[in-house]
Protein backbone atom coordinates (compact mmCIF):
# COMPACT_ATOMS: atom_id res chain seq x y z
CA UNK A 1 0.00 0.00 0.00
CA UNK A 2 1.11 3.72 -0.35
CA UNK A 3 1.82 5.47 2.52
CA UNK A 4 -1.34 6.15 4.36
CA UNK A 5 -1.84 9.73 6.06
CA UNK A 6 -5.52 9.79 7.53
CA UNK A 7 -6.93 12.74 8.60
CA UNK A 8 -10.01 12.75 11.47
CA UNK A 9 -11.62 9.29 12.10
CA UNK A 10 -12.03 8.00 8.58
CA UNK A 11 -12.80 4.13 7.87
CA UNK A 12 -10.99 2.54 4.91
CA UNK A 13 -13.31 1.65 2.49
CA UNK A 14 -11.72 -1.31 0.05
CA UNK A 15 -13.31 -2.12 -3.40
CA UNK A 16 -12.80 -5.37 -5.27
CA UNK A 17 -14.59 -6.80 -8.64
CA UNK A 18 -14.34 -10.40 -7.63
CA UNK A 19 -14.36 -11.79 -4.18
CA UNK A 20 -13.23 -15.27 -4.57
CA UNK A 21 -10.82 -16.53 -2.28
CA UNK A 22 -11.07 -13.28 -0.57
CA UNK A 23 -6.61 -13.61 -0.32
CA UNK A 24 -6.14 -10.20 -1.60
CA UNK A 25 -9.04 -7.86 0.74
CA UNK A 26 -7.09 -10.53 3.35
CA UNK A 27 -3.92 -9.05 2.93
CA UNK A 28 -5.12 -5.45 2.15
CA UNK A 29 -7.15 -5.58 5.14
CA UNK A 30 -3.25 -6.62 7.17
CA UNK A 31 -1.90 -3.79 5.64
CA UNK A 32 -4.29 -1.35 7.06
CA UNK A 33 -4.71 -3.07 10.33
CA UNK A 34 -0.80 -3.22 11.00
CA UNK A 35 -0.15 0.63 10.12
CA UNK A 36 -3.11 1.49 12.41
CA UNK A 37 -5.75 2.99 9.96
CA UNK A 38 -8.01 0.23 11.12
CA UNK A 39 -10.43 -1.76 9.86
CA UNK A 40 -12.19 -1.64 6.27
CA UNK A 41 -15.24 -2.08 5.04
CA UNK A 42 -14.81 -4.30 2.09
CA UNK A 43 -16.93 -3.97 -1.06
CA UNK A 44 -17.41 -6.62 -3.50
CA UNK A 45 -19.06 -6.59 -6.50
CA UNK A 46 -19.28 -10.24 -7.62
CA UNK A 47 -19.21 -12.55 -4.15
CA UNK A 48 -18.16 -15.72 -5.20
CA UNK A 49 -16.42 -16.91 -1.53
CA UNK A 50 -14.60 -20.08 -2.61
CA UNK A 51 -14.76 -22.20 0.34
CA UNK A 52 -14.38 -20.50 3.80
CA UNK A 53 -13.30 -16.66 2.34
CA UNK A 54 -15.75 -15.03 3.28
CA UNK A 55 -15.14 -16.19 7.28
CA UNK A 56 -11.33 -15.84 6.83
CA UNK A 57 -12.23 -12.49 5.53
CA UNK A 58 -14.53 -11.69 8.30
CA UNK A 59 -11.57 -13.24 10.78
CA UNK A 60 -8.90 -10.98 9.23
CA UNK A 61 -10.69 -8.00 10.41
CA UNK A 62 -13.11 -6.70 8.32
CA UNK A 63 -15.23 -4.22 9.92
CA UNK A 64 -17.78 -5.07 7.79
CA UNK A 65 -18.86 -7.26 4.21
CA UNK A 66 -20.94 -5.82 1.39
CA UNK A 67 -21.34 -6.87 -2.26
CA UNK A 68 -24.08 -6.92 -4.55
CA UNK A 69 -26.83 -8.91 -5.07
CA UNK A 70 -25.05 -10.33 -9.24
CA UNK A 71 -24.20 -13.32 -6.86
CA UNK A 72 -26.43 -14.87 -4.53
CA UNK A 73 -24.64 -14.20 -0.74
CA UNK A 74 -25.35 -13.22 2.73
CA UNK A 75 -23.63 -10.15 2.04
CA UNK A 76 -25.59 -9.02 0.07
CA UNK A 77 -26.72 -5.31 0.60
CA UNK A 78 -26.23 -3.56 -2.88
CA UNK A 79 -29.26 -4.10 -5.27
CA UNK A 80 -27.75 -3.85 -9.13
CA UNK A 81 -31.23 -4.89 -10.27
CA UNK A 82 -31.93 -0.98 -11.59
CA UNK A 83 -28.95 -0.98 -13.48
CA UNK A 84 -28.85 -4.04 -15.53
CA UNK A 85 -32.78 -5.21 -15.86
CA UNK A 86 -33.30 -2.14 -18.63
CA UNK A 87 -30.53 -2.77 -20.63
CA UNK A 88 -31.15 -6.28 -20.64
CA UNK A 89 -34.91 -5.66 -21.54
CA UNK A 90 -34.13 -4.36 -24.87
CA UNK A 91 -32.26 -7.14 -25.82
CA UNK A 92 -35.69 -9.39 -25.62
CA UNK A 93 -38.48 -8.11 -27.29
CA UNK A 94 -41.00 -10.66 -24.84
CA UNK A 95 -38.43 -9.64 -21.90
CA UNK A 96 -41.26 -8.98 -19.51
CA UNK A 97 -42.05 -12.70 -20.40
CA UNK A 98 -38.37 -13.17 -19.31
CA UNK A 99 -38.23 -11.69 -16.40
CA UNK A 100 -37.72 -13.96 -13.07
CA UNK A 101 -38.77 -11.30 -9.90
CA UNK A 102 -41.58 -9.19 -9.44
CA UNK A 103 -39.06 -6.37 -9.30
CA UNK A 104 -37.33 -7.52 -12.70
CA UNK A 105 -40.99 -7.96 -14.00
CA UNK A 106 -42.11 -4.54 -13.53
CA UNK A 107 -39.45 -2.66 -14.84
CA UNK A 108 -39.65 -4.58 -18.28
CA UNK A 109 -43.58 -3.60 -18.53
CA UNK A 110 -42.54 -0.27 -17.71
CA UNK A 111 -44.85 1.91 -15.29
Amino acid sequence: LPALRVAGERTPVLVDDIISSAHTMIAACAELIAAGVGAPICVGIHAIFAGDAYEALRRAGARRIVTTNTVPHASNEIDVSDLFVPAIATLFPDGAERATTPKANAMVQGP
